[in-house]
C-alpha cells in the first residue's frame, strides 16, 4: 500500500518536525492539467511583466531569507551558515533570470532570397525532480530558467525535505506568479517523479540525485522522446602538486568534502597529493579535520552538521569498517541525531571501493600519487566527471591539467564548484546538459526556424 503521507524528521534530533501529505497519480494528474492549462497565458505575458513578477519573487525569498534557513536547518540538518548562504543562492538564481524573459534573443540569419530568424518558444510543463541534499539551491536551479522562458513548473521535492520547497511556492503566489504556473507537489519518486517522466503533457524532465535513478528516468523519458537534463553523482578529484601553497590546500581541503556532511555530488572525495609533498600535506590535513567543528547546526559555530537519515549513517559506516584504512578522524556528537565524525582513509589498493564509489558521507580518501601524469590518470579513473580542484602554483600546469581532467566543473587553487553565473554539469555518468549560467533559460526552450521569402 503506498504511504499517504511522510513524517518529516529532524536529522539532528531525530524528533518528528511535521507530517506531509504525499500526492497520488490522481493528484500529480490534477496538477500537470493545471500547470498545462496555466501555460499558454503564462507563455503570452509579457517579458517585462515576466521580468517583473520574477524579481518580486526574488524580493520575496529575500524578505523570507532567515525564515527559509531555520527551516532547512530543522528539516535537513545543515548548519546555520550554510543554510543562509542557500536561501541567499535561491534568491540570487531567481533575480538573474529574472533578466532572462528580455533576453531570449534569436538570430537573423544571412540567407539567400529572403530572411530567416530564430525564435526560442518555451516547451509547456515542466517537470523538476529535486534531492533532499541542497533543496533550495538545486530547486530554484530547475524552476527560475524555466519560469523565465515562459514555461510551467510542477516541482518534486524529495521526501525527506519537502518544507522550503513548500515554502518557496507560497512566496511565488505572494509575489503574484499564479498558483497554477508554480506548484509543488510532495510525494514518492515511484508515483510523482515516474509519472512526470510517462505523462505525455509533461513536455521536459530535470532530474538531480542518483546515477542509477538517472538512468531510469533518462530511459523512460526515452520512450516519450522527452527530453532532460540530469545532474548525478561524483566522485570529485581533488589534485595536490608539491608546488602548492600546501597550508592553503591543507586548510581548505576539508569544506571541499565535509561540507554539508560530505551529502554533496561535487564533494572532492578523492585527495591525490604529489608524492613529495604528502607527509608534509598529510600532517597539515590532520590538523585541519580535526579542527571542523561538528555539532548542533543550529550553533552559530557549526561547521558540520548531521546526515541526512538513520539509512544514510548505516550506508556511509558500510565503507569504514573495523579493516578500513583509517588515517584519522574527527569528532561528532554523541546521542540523538544521525552523526558521523570526518574520517580520512588512505586505501593502497586502486580498486578499492572507497575511490570508485559515491559514499554521500563525510569520508574521503587520500593516495599518494608520483607526478602529473598519474594524477591526471587517477582522476579520470572515475566512471564520474562532475566536479575537482587543481592546486598548484604553475599556471602552465594549472591549465594542462584543468584540459586533461575530464570534469565538467574544476577550480584551480580553489574548491569552489557553483556559481549561479557560469554553466554546471557533469562529464560520463555525473550527468548530461547543463544547469545556471547565461544560457540556462534556452534548454527550456525550442528552437524555432522561420523564413520569409523576399
Amino acid at each position: 500500500m503506498t504511504a499517504t503521507s511522510h513524517d518529516v524528521i529532524n536529522p539532528a534530533t531525530e524528533t518528528v518536525v511535521t507530517s506531509v501529505p504525499l500526492a497520488s497519480v490522481e493528484e500529480t494528474d490534477a496538477a500537470i492539467a493545471r500547470a498545462r492549462a496555466a501555460f499558454p497565458a503564462w507563455r503570452d505575458v509579457a517579458p517585462g511583466d515576466r521580468a517583473r513578477l520574477l524579481r518580486r519573487f526574488a524580493d520575496a525569498v529575500d524578505a523570507d531569507r532567515e525564515n527559509l534557513a531555520r527551516i532547512e536547518v530543522e528539516n535537513a540538518g545543515h548548519t546555520i551558515g550554510n543554510a543562509r548562504w542557500e536561501a541567499g543562492n535561491a534568491r540570487d538564481v531567481i533575480a538573474y533570470y529574472a533578466a532572462a524573459p528580455e533576453r531570449l534573443i534569436g538570430q537573423q540569419i544571412p540567407v539567400p532570397g529572403g530572411l530567416d530568424v530564430t525564435i526560442h518558444e518555451p516547451l509547456g510543463v515542466v517537470g523538476a525532480i529535486v534531492p533532499w541534499n541542497f533543496p533550495m539551491p538545486i530547486a530554484s536551479w530547475a524552476f527560475a530558467p524555466a519560469l523565465a522562458a515562459g514555461n510551467t513548473v510542477v516541482l518534486k521535492p524529495a521526501e525527506l525535505t519537502p518544507l522550503t520547497a513548500i515554502r518557496l511556492a507560497e512566496l511565488a503566489r505572494e509575489a503574484g506568479i499564479p498558483e497554477d504556473v508554480f506548484q509543488v507537489i510532495p510525494g514518492a519518486g515511484t508515483v510523482v517523479g515516474q509519472r512526470f517522466v510517462d505523462h505525455p503533457d509533461v513536455a521536459k524532465i530535470v532530474f538531480t540525485g542518483s546515477t542509477a535513478v538517472g538512468k531510469q528516468v533518462m530511459a523512460g523519458c526515452a520512450q516519450h522522446v522527452k527530453p532532460v537534463t540530469l545532474e548525478l553523482g561524483g566522485k570529485s578529484a581533488n589534485v595536490v602538486f608539491a608546488d602548492a601553497d600546501l597550508e592553503a590546500a591543507a586548510a581548505a581541503a576539508p569544506y571541499g568534502v565535509f561540507d554539508n556532511a560530505g551529502q554533496d555530488c561535487c564533494a572532492r572525495s578523492r585527495i591525490l597529493v604529489e608524492a613529495s609533498a604528502y607527509d608534509r600535506f598529510m600532517e597539515l590535513f590532520e590538523t585541519a579535520v580535526r579542527g571542523v567543528v561538528v555539532t548542533d547546526p543550529a550553533d552559530e559555530k557549526a561547521e558540520m552538521g548531521p546526515l541526512i537519515s538513520a539509512g544514510q549513517r548505516e550506508r556511509v559506516a558500510s565503507y569504514v569498517g573495523s579493516d578500513a584504512p583509517v588515517a584519522f578522524r574527527g569528532s561528532a556528537p554523541d546521542g540523538p541525531g544521525f552523526w558521523f565524525p570526518p574520517t580520512v582513509l588512505t586505501p593502497d589498493d586502486p580498486a578499492d571501493r572507497v575511490l570508485h564509489e559515491e559514499i554521500f558521507g563525510p569520508v574521503v580518501a587520500v593516495v599518494r600519487v608520483a607526478d602529473e601524469a598519474e594524477a591526471v590518470r587517477v582522476a579520470n579513473d572515475s566512471a564520474f566527471g562532475l566536479s575537482g580542484s587543481i592546486w598548484t602554483r604553475d599556471v602552465g600546469r594549472a591549465i594542462r591539467v584543468s584540459r586533461a581532467i575530464e570534469a565538467g566543473n574544476l577550480s584551480v587553487n580553489s574548491n569552489s564548484s557553483v556559481r549561479y553565473w557560469t554553466p554546471f554539469g557533469g562529464y560520463k555518468s555525473s550527468g548530461l546538459g547543463r544547469e545556471l549560467g547565461p544560457d540556462a533559460p534556452l534548454a527550456f526552450t525550442e528552437t524555432k526556424n522561420v523564413f520569409i521569402a523576399t
